[in-house]
Parts: structure tokens; sequence; C-alpha cells
């Protein structure tokens, strides 16, 4: 339905915001993290009075330091690349997406960037308990900050709270509560921030190993690997019960991603859930698409049960999306291209009316646009009229599924470690369990790797969709030359891998200079 579209541009432009917001992922999780554990520590120091604490906190601080300042620089630019690469997607919602954006950096950020510096350079310039207060502070503004940035990106899973402008071609907010406290808002927003305190916490405890095995600061780090245990195992079961949430929300508002996910190409009753499996060749078209995986092992209607809380429960798959299900009442993709094409022809029509000054075509299509059957019926697939090939709304099953596998195998993986960790420091045994500190340095990255995978999920399962239903990707696209996309794809490639290395240089350098 768009001609002249330049999947070179598209791609590079897809690739530069993954690139960028890959990159920031790395620092945002150990911010918000670090934050709390931060906090918790110095209220130890306050309360009690004991100086191990005031060194252990400041231990911490400085590294949370460093990565707070380079987690700064890249989501500013993450949040440039809106006007400058996807500034249809900015002109379409932005009355909507810029709304969650500006209140991050006039609430959260502004709080945020004024108490850290109290923080960082406050300790004996203020009282104990202010400067216990800006720590606070400090953390409760990170994850503020990430509320509203999550908020944006869970509108754009499921566009809520907003009403289309004819006049203007605009979506536009009409409920700001129906867009802060959406299904989807909510479970993402405490899913993330969750995996983000699984990070810190298991970023503590390697670090705190290390120092063990290295017969350093033994009081200093059995503390840390406490705290960071007993912070790190309640975040995991709450990750785990808030994917929960975040998979029943996904089942019934993105079904093509669900089903992306486990790999499931015809929708069943009592559908099993794969807990290790691999995925046969995806070709170009549904008809010769692998109809099972290869070597699953499988639970019984579990999948059923996670999607609807009903083990009976049909769940529908790929092939029953694309072609249609009239038993279970689902609409093929193909019905879905055609009433968008409606939506867009009526608008291309209204506005032909409105331009050429003609009142009754003018107000009779108006009508539509105020009817909500038309809306619903018609309006409400308004992005399916950009498709012209019904299975270019299957998303990669391959990247899907092994992302999602892989961040649930490690999110009971990080479980594991967090109990072992804390029975190990509660029985002051840590010493004598040299393997289980080499683990537990080894798994330092791994959170880093399961965030990564979690929003690769979150991104790739809903293609091509960038606003999920009204905006595909290819139409999102600002209309600038591919090489000045190319350009600063490299030239960002090169500063934020020099940036991460010089991050990993000063922490590692702070780490075997180890506490003062």
């Amino acid at each position: 339905m768009i001609e002249n579209i330049d999947l070179s541009l598209v791609n590079w432009s897809r690739g530069q915001f993954a690139l960028t917001a890959m990159y920031h992922w790395l620092f945002v999780p150990l911010t918000l993290g670090l934050s709390f554990i931060l906090a918790f520590m110095e209220t130890m120091y306050v309360r009690t009075g004991d100086e191990k604490w005031k060194k252990i906190t400041r231990f911490w601080m400085t590294l949370f330091g460093i990565n707070f300042a380079i987690g700064v620089a890249t989501g500013i630019i993450l949040e440039f690349e809106f006007g400058t690469n996807w500034s249809n997607y900015s002109w379409f919602v932005g009355d909507i997406f810029g709304a969650p954006l500006a209140i991050e950096g006039i609430m959260a950020f502004f709080l945020e960037s004024t108490f850290v510096a109290v923080m960082f350079f406050g300790w004996e310039k203020v009282s104990k308990k202010f400067h216990l207060v800006s720590t606070w502070l400090v953390a409760i503004g990170a994850n503020l900050s990430a509320l509203w940035i999550l908020v944006a990106n869970a509108w754009m899973q499921y566009p809520a709270g907003m009403h289309f402008n004819p006049d203007t071609a605009r979506n536009e907010m009409i409920n700001f509560w129906d867009v802060l406290f959406s299904p989807v808002a909510v479970n993402k927003f405490l899913h993330t921030i969750s995996s983000g305190f699984i990070l810190a916490s298991l970023f503590v405890i390697g670090i705190s190993a290390w120092f063990i095995l290295k017969k350093r600061e033994l009081l200093f780090a059995r503390r840390s690997i406490i705290v960071g245990a007993v912070f790190g195992l309640v975040a995991s079961l709450f990750t785990i019960l808030t994917g929960d949430g975040s998979a029943r929300a996904m089942a019934a508002r993105q079904p093509m991603k669900f089903a992306a996910l486990e790999g499931l190409y015809d929708g069943m009753s009592g559908a099993p859930l794969v807990a290790v499996g691999f995925v046969g060749n995806q070709s170009d078209t549904v008809n010769n698409y692998q109809k099972d995986l290869k070597m699953k092992i499988e639970v019984p209607n579990l999948l059923s049960f996670m999607a609807f809380l009903n083990p009976n429960a049909f769940v529908p798959g790929i092939n029953d999306m694309i072609k249609g299900n009239s038993e279970h009442n689902i609409m093929s993709a193909q019905e879905k291209i055609e009433r968008g094409r409606v939506a867009r022809s009526t608008l291309k029509a209204y506005k032909d009316a409105k331009d050429a000054g003609d009142s009754v075509k003018y107000n009779e299509l108006k009508a539509k646009f105020d009817n909500p059957a038309f809306l619903e019926n018609y309006f409400k697939y308004f992005g399916y009229g950009f498709i012209n090939n019904p299975e270019s709304l299957i998303p990669s099953v391959p990247i899907s599924f092994y992302s999602f596998h892989l961040m649930v195998i490690l999110g009971f993986y990080f479980v594991l470690i967090c109990m072992l960790a804390l029975r190990y420091a509660l029985t002051n045994s840590l010493e004598q369990h040299k393997r289980f500190l080499r683990l537990a340095i080894f798994t330092i990255p791994l959170p880093f790797l399961a965030g990564q995978a979690g929003w690769i999920v979150a991104e790739m399962g809903r293609q091509p969709w960038v606003v999920q239903d009204y905006l595909p990707t290819f139409a999102a696209v600002s209309h600038i030359d591919t090489s000045a996309v190319q350009i600063t794809f490299w030239l960002f490639a090169a500063v934020f891998t020099a940036l991460l290395i010089a991050e990993l240089s000063i922490m590692i350098k702070q780490v075997k200079t180890g506490p003062k």
C-alpha cells in the first residue's frame, strides 16, 4: 500500500535504534537495582552507626556512579532518534508517546539528578539522615524514570486511552490514566524493574565472591552477599510472578507474539508449554511452516493455563491468525487488511472533501470517525491497510522462541544462585564453597544476557508493528538518506563500545582497589 519503500532505510533505522537501545540497557538495569541496594545499605549504617556499613555503601556507590553517568549519555541519544529516524511515528502518535517522556524528564530525571550530587559529595557536608533521604530519592527517581519510559513502550504494545483525530491524522490522548495503568504497562514496569533488581543483586554477589576468593575484605563481602542475596531472591520470585502476568496480557492483546514465543503454528485446546525444544526452519510461506518443534519437552496444558488460567482453553496459533478460524471467532489477516484499507481510504476521502470544501461529504465522513461501530469494525485495523502480504505479519519465530526460553531458563537459575548465596552466607560457609564463588563470578554477565533477551522478545516479537495494529515499522521511518543512518550507526557503535570498554576498565580497577 505504500509505494517506493526503501527497505534498506527501514532496516538500517531499526538496526541503529536496536544498537542504541541494547547498549543503553547494559547500563540502566544496574542503576535501577543498585540504587535501592545502596539505600538499604546506608539505612543499615544510619540505624546501627556501624562505620563498616558506611564503607560498604561508599564502595558500591562508586560503581553505581560510574554506571549512572554512561547510562544517561546513551539514554539521551535514544530519545533523539525518535525525531531523527522515526519522524512519521513521532507525528502519528507524538501527542501520546511524548507525554510520558516529558514527565520522565520533568519529574523523575530532575529528582534523580538533583539529589545524586548530595549522595556522592555530601557525606561530610550534610547530616546522616539528610544524606540517607537523598540516597533514597535517587533510587526512587531512577525507578520513576524507568516507569515513564516503560509506560511509553507499553503503549506501543497496547494502544489505549487515545482517539484518532481525522483533521490532523494523529492519535491524541483522551485518558492519561488508561495509558498509565493499562495491564500491559503495569506488568511491563514491574517485570522490567524487578529484572534490574536481580541483575544488581547478582552483580553484588559476584564481585563479593571475588573478594572472598582473594581472601580480602571478608566482612565487607559477606555482608554484601547477604544484602544482595535477600534482595535478589525476593526480586527473582517477583519477576517470575510478573512474567506470568505479562504472558497473560500478551496472550490477550498480542496473540501473534504469544504464539511465536512457543512456536505454536496450529492452535489447540489444552495447549502444552514447551520447556525445551528446537524450532524448524521458517520458510516464506505459511503452508510450508514446520508444523511442530523438533526434540521438544512439553508440560501438558500449561500454556493454556498460563494464557487464560484455564488448562483446557484454546490458544490460537500462527496459522489461525493468518488464515482465520471461524470456530473460535478469529478473523483472518486478509480480512483485517481489507478493513484497514477501508479505514485508510475513508481518511483519504475525508481529507479530499475537506480540501475541496465539500461540506456535505466532509460531514458525512466525519460522522464515520465519530461512530463507535466504524472505529471498532474498521479503524481498529487501520495499520493493516499498509500491509500487502499477510505473512509479513508473522515475526521471526526462531528468534522469539529462543530469546523467550533463554530468559525463562536464566530466571529460574537466578533463583537458585540467590538461594545458595543466602544459605552459605548465613551459615558462614562461603569460604568453603569455592566452586560456588567461581560460579557466582561467572554469573555476573548472565542477567545482562537475560535482559537483552527479554527486550528482543518484546520488540522483535511484535514485528511488523511499531504501534500494535495501527502503524507498521516501515511506515514510521523518517524520509532521510540511508547513508546518513549508516554513518551514524557505525559512529554510535564505535562510541558506545568505547564507553562500555571505559566503564569496564574503570570498574575493574575500582574493584581491584577495593573499599576504602
